[in-house]
């Protein structure tokens, strides 16, 4: 049975790609800030497939410490981790130019550093091991800046940046990269705006993109995903 580490696990995108994987009979260590959504996802999890480990922990991915003490305590619940999600992110609608003190490091630490810290505690594990495969879940705002979005923008470019050389230090060793390029989807973060879900893409199709290309053939890797809403951007 395999084993997937999927950060920010408990809403939106990472809560649909957990609910897929799980129904793919895949052991699950997820995490999340809230103890009590985690605990609430994990029982709704078990009840989805009662055969596979959930591993819970509260963790703040901006930090590394505690980004680092997940992946080992996954790794000790599970067993080797083979599938790795870096879902989680933060949005800020601000240009550079009106960033708060924190909002470029802040972005750093939460969009960018827990793919790079994951990639660097596992990636010789996965190159040992001969197979694996990373999903990094970057954003259309790194083909194209937002303009009201600058820091994000830059981050996400950063991610997908990322995305690119752990393909190419991997690819010889059988390890997957792909890169989850998705447009305007229906998440908590557009709470409070009145949107048609019909003009967006939805969490569900994040999730069934990531299922379908790990469930290629060995020698198939997909790079990048992009998936818009089928009338543009929101």
């Amino acid at each position: 049975m395999k084993n997937a580490l999927i950060t920010a696990a408990t809403k939106g995108i990472g809560r649909a790609i957990s609910i897929a994987l799980a129904k793919e009979g895949i052991n699950l260590a997820i995490c999340a800030r809230n103890e009590n959504d985690l605990i609430a996802f994990k029982a709704e999890l078990n009840a989805i497939n009662p055969g596979i480990k959930v591993f819970t922990a509260a963790t703040d991915v901006s930090v590394k410490a505690q980004i680092i003490g997940f992946a080992a305590a996954a790794e000790k619940e599970l067993g080797a981790i083979n599938i790795i999600v870096n879902n989680a992110g933060i949005y800020e609608p601000y240009s550079i130019l009106d960033d708060g003190e924190d909002t470029f490091q802040k972005g750093i630490n939460t969009n960018l550093a827990p793919a790079y810290e994951l990639y660097r505690y596992f990636g010789k594990k996965l190159i040992t091991a001969g197979e694996g495969h990373i999903f990094n879940i970057c954003s259309v705002a790194a083909l194209n800046p937002v303009v009201g979005a600058g820091t994000y923008s830059v981050t996400k470019f950063a991610l997908l940046g990322l995305t690119k050389v752990m393909r190419l230090e991997l690819q010889a060793h059988n390890v997957k990269v792909t890169a989850i390029i998705p447009g305007s989807t229906l998440t908590s973060s557009w709470d409070g705006v009145e949107v048609d879900k019909n003009t967006m893409v939805m969490p569900e199709d994040i999730a069934s993109a990531i299922v379908n290309s790990y469930k290629m053939s060995p020698g198939a890797n997909v790079d990048e995903i992009i998936i818009k809403p089928v009338t543009g951007q929101v």
